[in-house]
């Protein structure tokens, strides 16, 4: 035999070998799914086996829970009423018309002190529905392994349950009468405050906190649930609790410092003038104004008439000082301002005279005026401010109590004169209404109304300092008090033939040509009359 056909023949060997070795492969594959079958089958019979087990023995151990066809176990008494071998709902009617034939005869008596309050069971809406209250008797005994539940069944057909629904579960509206009452007894605690007596030698008193008292609302109800399920005939002391006030006398008078104080100068006026300052300033004296307030100068000090007490005083009006109702007024706001301002206060609104005024710089005056100028302020410390007003014979003083600044800190005000704004000079007018008729007739006669005066672009700063050095510095306001024209009345008619006008002694003034001098000039003239600065 050749090698060619050896080699052949071998394969042929290998191969049939090959394939009974797969053969063999296949039936044990077969065998072995086969066995994993049987397994998993006896497995999941098993499990279900467990299961049903599990489920039977927690039927048995436990007991099925409760439904509607649960029935209450023998010799079950519900306010009186026999209940044995009813369901919830044949329990809850039979039981809430017992309660509703017996609710006339309910009375409560609520005691506190020396008030009483009383009710009867008729002065409500009646609530039949106790369906949740039953179902609570129900339950009782149900909870635990039968075991548990058939020796609580045994004692209680043996002994006996006995249960009372509280009437106050059927009486409609019976917490809103309870809030009613809490809300006449409830009284807020006092807490420690400030009494503020601006002239007297001790100013600042601290009155001690005072506890309050609230109705335990909670307990009262527990309270008379549990009475009304004893008896129809109820009293009862309403219990309270005190409420203890927040606050420590520390922290207040903490907040009693002086934070700043503004004096002018007013000594040249008149006695009407004066009374008015004094007056207007009299309604500060005394105030406190609360964290946030906002306050206005024209309401607090109303209206400026004869039946207020106000008097008749010099005033400025369109540029000239007339006579008028409550004349002074605009010291007491401008000085009441400037003690604001240095308190760190918030000025809401305010506004500056048209002519300057004598008593402070430019800047810092607060005019007002009825209906359209206010001083309108906000308290934006924190803190109650506490304000005190006086006045002697010669100067007007306000001073602003509250928390006190950071230490080594202080507030100043600063006024700056920006520009001289030039007048126009005169301006003639015809006297057509002859109102200056005892002073000029005649063309060509004059007689001076008032002068002109210059005007100035001013500013005022707020400084804020520490340890003697400006650390910050803010622009307060920014004002222009415009210059006024000369007003000089001539006559109306026409000279008549040989008639001389006298020479007049007013001399008409031409518009006012400003120059670096004069303005240098006025500059020194304010500082020396006004300090650049004011301090608290």
């Amino acid at each position: 035999m050749t090698k060619s056909e050896n080699k052949v023949k071998n394969n042929k060997k290998v191969v049939k070998k090959q394939e009974k070795v797969e053969k063999s492969d296949k039936k044990g594959n077969v065998k072995s799914d086969k066995k994993q079958k049987r397994a998993g089958a006896f497995w999941l019979l098993g499990v279900s086996f467990v299961a049903v087990g599990l489920l039977l023995f927690c039927q048995f151990y436990f007991g099925d829970s409760l439904n509607e066809n649960t029935v209450f176990y023998q010799n079950t008494h519900i306010n009186g009423v026999d209940v044995s071998g009813l369901n919830r709902q044949e329990a809850s009617n039979v039981v809430s018309a017992k309660m509703l034939e017996k609710v006339d005869e309910v009375n409560v008596t609520l005691k506190y002190d020396d008030k009483i309050w009383q009710f009867k069971g008729s002065d409500f809406e009646v609530n039949p529905d106790i369906s949740q209250q039953v179902l609570e008797v129900l339950a009782y005994g149900r909870e635990g392994n039968v075991f548990e539940k058939n020796k609580i069944a045994k004692k209680i057909k043996e002994e006996g349950l006995d249960y009372n629904i509280s009437y106050a579960e059927i009486l409609g509206g019976l917490e809103n009468r309870i809030d009613e009452i809490s809300n006449e007894i409830n009284k807020e605690p006092q807490l420690a405050y400030v009494s503020f007596q601006p002239d007297d030698e001790v100013m600042f008193q601290i009155k001690d906190a005072q506890a309050g008292e609230v109705v335990d609302r909670e307990k009262l109800l527990n309270d008379l649930k549990h009475a009304l399920s004893e008896s129809k005939q109820v009293e009862l002391e309403i219990p309270t609790n005190p409420v203890l006030p927040e606050g420590e006398e520390e922290v207040l008078s903490s907040k009693i410092a002086l934070r700043s104080t503004f004096s002018t100068n007013y000594s040249t006026s008149s006695k009407q003038r004066k009374e008015n300052v004094k007056l207007a300033l009299s309604k500060f004296n005394g105030m406190i104004v609360e964290p946030d307030a906002e306050i206005s100068f024209n309401q607090v000090t109303g209206v400026r008439s004869e039946e207020n007490g106000y008097q008749k005083a010099n005033i400025i009006k369109n540029g000239v000082f007339v006579e008028g109702s409550g004349g002074g007024v605009c010291q007491a706001s401008t000085t009441l301002y400037n003690a604001l301002v240095l308190s760190d206060v918030e000025i809401l609104e305010v506004h500056h005279h048209s002519l300057p005024v004598s008593y402070v710089p430019l800047s810092t005056d607060a005019m007002v005026s009825e209906g359209y100028a206010d001083l309108v302020f906000k308290n934006t410390t924190g803190s109650p401010l506490y304000i005190k007003t006086f006045c002697d014979a010669n100067t007007v003083n306000v001073q602003i109590f509250g928390e006190s600044l950071p230490e080594g800190e202080c507030i100043k005000l600063r006024s700056e004169l920006v520009d001289i704004i030039a007048h126009n000079g005169d301006k003639i007018v015809e006297d057509t209404n002859g109102e200056y008729a005892n002073q000029v007739l005649y063309k060509g006669e004059y007689y001076r109304v008032k002068y002109p005066k210059e005007g100035y672009e001013t500013k005022a700063y707020v400084q804020y300092i520490k340890d003697g050095e400006v650390k910050k510095e803010k622009e307060l306001r920014h004002d222009y008090y415009w210059p006024q024209e000369g007003v000089v009345v001539e006559g109306k008619d026409q000279i008549g033939e040989g008639m001389t006008i006298p020479n007049s002694d007013v001399k008409l003034i031409p518009a006012q040509k400003v120059t670096q001098e004069h303005l240098e000039n006025i500059r020194t003239k304010f500082t020396k009359t006004y300090p650049a600065s004011f301090e608290a």
